[in-house]
Parts: C-alpha cells; sequence; structure tokens
C-alpha cells in the first residue's frame, strides 16, 4: 500500500506536467498571434496615418486657396468703395460749387 500513493501522487505530477506543456504551448500560439495582430493592426494605423496627412495637406491647400481669393475679393471691394468715395466726393465739391455759384443754401442746413 505504501506504493500506491507514491505511483497517484506521481501519475498526478506527470499529468499536471503534460497539461502545464499542453498550456505553454497553447499560450506560445496565442502570443505568436497576438504579434501578427499588433503588426497587422500598426501597418493599418500608419496607412491611416498617411491617408489623413494627405486629406489634411489638400484641405489645408483648399483653405489656404479660399483665404487668398477671399483677401483679392476684399481688395477688390475695398478699391471699388474707395474709388466710389472718391467720385462722390467729387461730387459734393461740384455741387458745392455750384451752390456758391447760384447763390443757393447748401443741402447739409435742413
Amino acid at each position: 500500500m505504501a506504493d500506491e500513493p507514491e505511483n497517484l501522487v506521481l501519475q498526478l505530477l506527470r499529468e499536471m506536467r503534460g497539461e502545464m506543456a499542453d498550456m505553454r504551448s497553447e499560450m506560445h500560439g496565442i502570443r505568436d498571434g497576438l504579434r501578427t495582430e499588433i503588426h497587422s493592426l500598426r501597418a493599418d494605423v500608419a496607412s491611416d496615418l498617411h491617408t489623413l496627412d494627405a486629406k489634411i495637406g489638400a484641405l489645408r491647400k483648399d483653405l489656404s486657396d479660399q483665404i487668398v481669393g477671399l483677401r483679392r475679393a476684399v481688395v477688390d471691394y475695398h478699391s471699388s468703395v474707395v474709388g466710389h468715395g472718391v467720385i462722390i466726393s467729387e461730387l459734393e465739391a461740384r455741387l458745392r460749387r455750384v451752390e456758391q455759384h447760384l447763390d443757393l443754401p447748401p443741402l447739409d442746413k435742413h
């Protein structure tokens, strides 16, 4: 009977060793799979970043072009308004001269 418990313990230890070896090989397989997934995800992220960088560059160029167009429109508008202002001031000067020549009261005295 003394041999039975020793054999039973040895048998259980051998079974545990086999199960642990199976678990180790399973863990190695999982680790390898995770490494593959991580490398794939890194490549996907790098590709996405490259795509986003290109899109941001295109948007930045479009925005810059729109700002240039807006500046030109504002300068043209300003030139037009200033030009009309000069014409109006010339008309006011002529009107004053006509009023003075005809001895008319100025329109400002309403």
